[in-house]
């Protein structure tokens, strides 16, 4: 099987659940993990993503039937890094069922597939394509250190104006770091809190 028409995917899981972060924390969706990332952040807390083994290669047509089985009529497609991959057919066969597609994605690979909306996550050590900051409808910057709040400024600068601004807490250094991103934001209201609500709940 090909995987460059992107009729075949290395996903890793799929499930049902509620969104658990940024502008959508609480919706009902459909995650799509697709295997394989490059950016290797060492707070990663979905590590088991990042080598694209061929061994979860999968039909795209056969996901594209699970996911259609689920109340929600959204699909979040995430990774690893996701558009490592040709995802102009998954969204193609989604949209045939009237599914909305969202993304999240670190920005550092070209942009493929049709979304309705796109959650950017960037990565200092892999920073995001120009491209994609005018597409971008939520900019959603991991803080671990303070100096982390330099790099979401940076990217602020480049998305367009209606994009949801989220600074959200890195979960292992929760409890150090979220008086600082709390107080920032009470400064600068621009920008809001996301939380991993999931993790809190104890759901995928």
């Amino acid at each position: 099987m090909k995987q460059d028409d992107g009729k075949v995917l290395p996903v890793i899981e799929e499930f049902y659940t509620l969104q658990g972060e940024g502008f959508h924390m609480g919706k009902a969706a459909y995650f799509i993990r697709i295997a394989g990332c490059d950016i290797a952040c060492e707070w990663c807390d979905t590590k088991f993503s990042w080598n694209d083994q061929t061994e979860f290669l999968v039909s795209t047509d056969l996901v594209v039937q699970r996911a259609i089985t689920f109340p929600a009529k959204a699909i979040v497609v995430t990774g690893g890094e996701p558009l490592q991959h040709n995802l102009d057919y998954l969204c193609a066969e989604l949209k045939k069922e009237n599914i909305k597609t969202f993304l999240e994605t670190s920005g550092a690979f070209l942009l493929s597939g049709e979304w309705h909306w796109i959650c950017l996550s960037p990565k200092k050590q892999y920073p995001p394509l120009p491209d994609i900051y005018n597409k971008t409808n939520e900019l959603k910057v991991i803080i671990q250190t303070k100096d982390d709040l330099k790099w979401a400024e940076e990217n602020a600068k480049r998305v367009g104006e209606h994009c949801e601004l989220f600074l959200q807490p890195e979960w292992s250094r929760f409890h150090s770091i979220i008086n600082e991103v709390v107080e920032y934001i009470k400064m600068n209201p621009k920008w809001k809190i996301s939380l991993q609500a999931h993790k809190f709940m104890q759901i995928p």
